[in-house]
C-alpha cells in the first residue's frame, strides 16, 4: 500500500488524499474497522501528527496553533467502519450513470473510485486527513476526531461527547465538520431518526365466541393514529415535516384465538425541536386518544432499547461563519478543478441522520465528495457506491482553504 503518500516514491511526506482513498477503499471495514483505523494511524503518524486510540476505538490527533485560547476549537470527524458487505476497490473513467443525465461527458467525465466506503465515508475521510495535516493555524486548534462504529450504534461518537454514562466529553469543541457524501455542499441540518414499539394488550379468547378484547383489531385505531400524528406539525424551515412511519406490524398466537397482543414497530425522522423522550410521550397520548372505548385494549409506546443515545434532529443558522466559509471554499475550490458550475457550495439539509447529531446545539457542517444518491438510483451502501476523483481533489482543497479562513 502507498499509504497515501505521493505518487513518485510511493513512501514521501506529503499527504495526497486520491492515494489514500484508493489504498482505504481496498481495505475490508464492514465487519470490523480495526485494519482500517490502523492505517489511519500509520498515516498520520507518518505525517508528524501524534494520533491517540481511546479506549472506545476513536483516534483522536489535535494540531494546535501558537494561540490556541485565541481562537476557535474546530473538529474535523467522520467514520472509519462501513455497511456490509465489502465491495472491492477498482478505477476506472466514469460510466453515463456516473456522469449523471444533467451534466455533460465532458463537465462530469473523468475518474471515479469504485467501492465500499468509497464515498461513505471514506472520500470524506481524505478530504478531512488532507485538511488536518497541512492545517498551520494562527489561533486556536484542530482536533481530528474518527469513529469507529457509525453505521451501527455510535457507541464511539456518544463516548467522545460525553453522552454515554461514566464518559466525559473529550471533544468540546467550537464548530464541527463532519465528513458525509453531501456532493460538495455545506450541509447544515439534518433529521433524527427514532425507533419505537406501539404495544396493544387486550384479552385472548376463543373466536368463536363474541368475548375477550382483540388487539389486533386495534391496530386500526392505532394506526390511523400514526398516520394523522403529523397533521398539525410544524414545518421546520430547513428540514421541513416530521415524518412517522409505520415499518412492522406482529400480533396474534393462533388462527382461531382472538388475539390478546399486536405490536407495531414505527420509524420516526424528527425535526428541531422534537426530542426522543417527547416523541414518545406524544405518540403514546395519541394512540390511547385514538382507542375507542368499546375496544378495552390498553397501549404503550417504548422506545427501542440501546446503548446509545439516538441520533436527534440538529439544525445550524445557515447564516453561521462556517456555513458561509465552507460553502465559499467548496465553491472556490470546485471551480479549481473544474467540476460543474452547479456542483457543490449550495446550503442544504443532508439527507440522513449522522453523528453530527451528538455535537450540536454547536455549529455544526456535514460536508464531503460523493452522493448517497444520483440519477441513476442509490449510491452510498449500494454495490456501485462510487466518487469522482475530481471531488475528492475539491473536497480536500474546500477543507483546507476552510481551516486557513477560520483558524488563520
Amino acid at each position: 500500500m502507498s499509504n497515501g503518500s505521493d505518487a513518485d516514491s510511493g513512501r514521501g511526506p506529503t499527504f495526497d488524499p486520491v492515494s489514500f482513498l484508493e489504498d482505504a477503499v481496498a481495505i475490508p471495514s464492514h465487519e470490523s474497522a480495526d485494519e482500517m483505523r490502523d492505517f489511519v494511524v500509520e498515516t498520520l503518524e507518518r505525517r508528524g501528527a501524534d494520533p491517540r486510540v481511546v479506549a472506545d476505538g476513536c483516534v483522536l490527533a489535535e494540531t494546535r496553533s501558537p494561540a490556541p485560547e485565541a481562537g476557535p476549537h474546530l473538529v474535523l470527524n467522520t467514520h472509519l467502519d462501513t455497511v456490509t458487505p465489502h465491495v472491492p476497490f477498482e478505477r476506472g473513467e466514469a460510466t453515463a450513470d456516473e456522469r449523471g443525465e444533467s451534466e455533460s461527458d465532458a463537465a462530469a467525465g473523468g475518474a471515479v473510485i469504485r467501492g465500499r466506503g468509497a464515498c461513505d465515508a471514506k472520500g470524506p475521510l481524505a478530504a478531512l486527513l488532507a485538511g488536518f495535516l497541512t492545517a498551520d493555524p494562527d489561533r486556536g486548534r484542530i482536533t481530528l476526531a474518527l469513529t469507529p462504529d457509525e453505521e451501527a450504534l455510535s457507541l464511539g461518537a456518544a463516548a467522545l461527547t460525553g453522552r454515554l454514562p461514566g464518559t466525559d466529553d473529550r471533544l468540546d469543541g467550537d464548530l464541527f465538520l463532519v465528513g458525509e457524501p453531501t456532493g460538495l455542499d455545506a450541509c447544515t441540518a439534518a433529521k433524527g431518526r427514532f425507533q419505537a414499539t406501539v404495544a396493544l394488550s387486550g384479552t385472548a379468547a376463543h373466536a368463536a365466541e363474541f368475548a375477550g378484547a382483540n388487539a389486533v383489531a386495534a391496530a386500526e385505531d392505532a394506526l390511523a393514529a400514526i398516520r394523522t400524528f403529523d397533521a398539525d406539525a410544524t414545518v421546520h424551515p430547513q428540514l421541513g415535516s416530521p415524518k412517522l412511519t409505520p415499518t412492522v406490524i406482529e400480533g396474534g398466537a393462533a388462527t382461531n384465538q382472538v388475539p390478546a397482543d399486536c405490536e407495531i414497530t414505527v420509524d420516526r425522522r424528527s425535526v428541531p425541536p422534537e426530542g426522543a423522550a417527547e416523541f414518545r410521550k406524544s405518540l403514546a397520548d395519541a394512540v390511547r386518544a385514538s382507542l375507542a372505548p368499546d375496544r378495552d385494549v390498553d397501549a404503550a409506546v417504548t422506545l427501542t432499547d440501546r446503548e446509545s443515545p439516538f441520533l436527534e434532529a440538529f439544525a445550524t443558522d445557515t447564516d453561521h461563519e462556517l456555513v458561509r466559509t465552507v460553502a465559499d471554499a467548496a465553491r472556490d475550490a470546485g471551480d479549481a478543478v473544474g467540476l460543474p458550475g452547479e456542483r457543490g457550495g449550495d446550503v442544504r439539509p443532508f439527507g440522513a441522520a449522522t453523528e453530527a447529531s451528538y455535537f450540536a446545539p454547536a455549529p455544526t457542517v456535514v460536508f464531503g465528495p460523493g452522493d448517497l444518491a444520483d440519477d441513476a438510483g442509490a449510491v452510498a451502501h449500494a454495490e456501485r457506491e462510487y466518487v469522482r476523483v475530481r471531488e475528492v481533489e475539491a473536497a480536500a482543497a474546500t477543507v483546507e482553504r476552510a481551516v486557513a479562513a477560520l483558524l488563520g
